[in-house]
């Protein structure tokens, strides 16, 4: 046998073993409200060739490809517990368990790294909690494919509206044509169903009624059974607390806004201070894209290092905001082509930032190029440090946020020297550090960050509304402080 027959024998060997644990995990996910991760990687729904992919990623931590048949175990030992809802990284067992040195079995070790999720400790099971979409555009339709996602054994988040203007004859049909097809995105991961006569979309099984209103005063939500729900306005239409206040509506409790809020709007970045969000709080936003790729790494370089001063300049998708060919447009320069220009324009991003961050006292200011692509951005974030630093330094420091800090989801890292911003669409996290872009000289770093404007805060609202609704369960093992 040569050398390539061993390497293909030992490649249908690892799949073999991927598609034994593809039950497992949606066993745990249906029937136990229990997401597996894999170094905060959700192996839910995944096929064997992204198990496997998923896998290979553990390089970034030891220098070595993460083998399932390490993992398998753990995912065993998980199917034998008493378990509640909780989310857990089979990736982290594996390399905690790698340095316990007290000769555990991996069933001993897993019961005691999950003990917080099982047996009396656990948490119990919610109902369901109703969300309603106010508007579906590029960022309602992907929040919408996150919520069916994560809908799993039913028990936590369930889209039950969608409220939107009559676009003409048929509209409930190209809505869902939309929701099933994106020129960026791809193909919606399940089946879609249209009754027109009821006004419904089935979404993998997910009843969806299309309500639609000029303005939220025409809509009682009571009406379609929906009660104490979080309203998601994606419209971008009101952004202060007395225009986002129309929405609470008979069956709204809370209204959560896709975009930066205004006066005494709070501005939740997850990961940062959605625990600020108070119990009765009934209006928030989830600030900017942009806001939500740079307030990670800047809390993450202020608590290393101090920030004294950062400048953010955003090289940024264009937008529906713009006008494909030249055209009158309120704004200045987005009325010239969006497809054919770079275009200088204007970010709130920096002036967010005391907002979701306010223990960073330091001035950051801010600017934006919109350019000819039609998602993923980069932020390059320059900074004045509190300390001279070396820029391996920063980077060990931003690898080892990326896999083992409360910023986890937030933050990833990558040193691909090739990466290009395609490479990033459908990025789940808030930004990606770009290891070979880094620079830093003294107490000056430059942080190259990437960022899916589109899916990547898609994924930060969704945490917010979790966060909120009371259905962000508790990580095993927990993350390092």
């Amino acid at each position: 046998m040569t050398v390539n027959d061993d390497s293909f024998t030992n490649w249908k060997n690892r799949e073999e073993i991927a598609e034994s644990m593809i039950p497992l995990i949606g066993k745990l996910h249906r029937e136990r409200d229990v997401t597996v991760l894999l170094h905060s990687r959700s192996l839910v729904n995944k096929s064997v060739i992204s198990i496997l992919k998923t896998h290979r990623f553990a390089r970034q931590i030891a220098g070595e490809e993460l083998s399932v048949t390490e993992t398998l175990p753990f995912l065993e030992a998980l199917t034998a517990l008493d378990l509640g809802p909780s989310q857990i990284d089979i990736g982290m067992l594996a390399a905690t368990y790698r340095a316990d040195d007290r000769g555990l079995s991996i069933a001993e070790f897993t019961a005691e790294a999950v003990a917080g999720a099982t047996g009396t400790e656990k948490i119990e099971r919610r109902a369901p909690r109703d969300v309603v979409l106010y508007g579906f555009g590029r960022i309602g339709r992907l929040v919408a494919r996150l919520l069916i996602e994560k809908a799993g054994s039913g028990n936590g988040l369930r889209l039950r509206a969608i409220v939107v203007r009559r676009g003409g004859e048929a509209d409930i049909v190209k809505r869902a044509s939309l929701l099933r097809r994106d020129s960026i995105h791809g193909q919606f991961q399940g089946t879609i169903t249209v009754d027109e006569a009821s006004s419904t979309i089935v979404a993998n099984g997910n009843e969806i009624k299309v309500i639609y209103a000029n303005d939220p005063s025409e809509v009682d939500y009571t009406a379609y059974g929906i009660g104490n729900a979080i309203l998601i306005d994606n419209t971008g239409r009101w952004r202060d607390r007395e225009g986002l206040s129309q929405h609470l509506r008979p069956g709204i409790d809370k209204v959560v806004l896709t975009a930066p809020g205004k006066g005494d709007v709070p501005n939740i970045v997850h990961g940062v201070n959605h625990d600020t969000i108070k119990p009765d709080a009934q209006i928030l936003s989830c600030a900017s894209c942009t806001t939500n790729a740079i307030v990670p790494p800047l809390k993450a370089m202020n608590d290393e290092y101090g920030v004294l001063r950062g400048h953010v300049e955003t090289v940024h998708s264009f937008t529906n905001d713009q006008n494909l060919l030249d055209n009158y447009h309120k704004a200045d320069r987005r009325g010239r082509s969006a497809p054919l220009n770079m275009v200088i324009t204007e970010t709130g991003a920096a002036s967010a930032v005391a907002k979701a961050l306010p223990e960073l006292t330091a001035p950051i200011t801010g600017s934006s190029i919109r350019v000819p692509v039609p998602d993923v951005s980069i932020a390059i974030l320059s900074l004045r440090l509190g300390r001279e630093t070396t820029r391996e330094e920063v980077l060990d420091y931003l690898r080892e946020v990326s896999l083992t800090s409360p910023l986890k989801r937030q933050i990833d890292f990558t040193t691909t020297p090739d990466a290009v911003s395609s490479d990033f669409i459908g990025s789940r996290n808030a930004s990606i550090v770009d290891a070979g872009a880094t620079k830093v000289d003294g107490d000056n770093a430059i942080l190259y960050l990437w960022y899916d404007n589109e899916y990547g805060y898609s994924c930060q609202v969704v945490r917010v509304v979790q966060h909120v609704s009371g259905v962000e369960y508790p990580t095993y093992p927990a993350p390092a402080v």
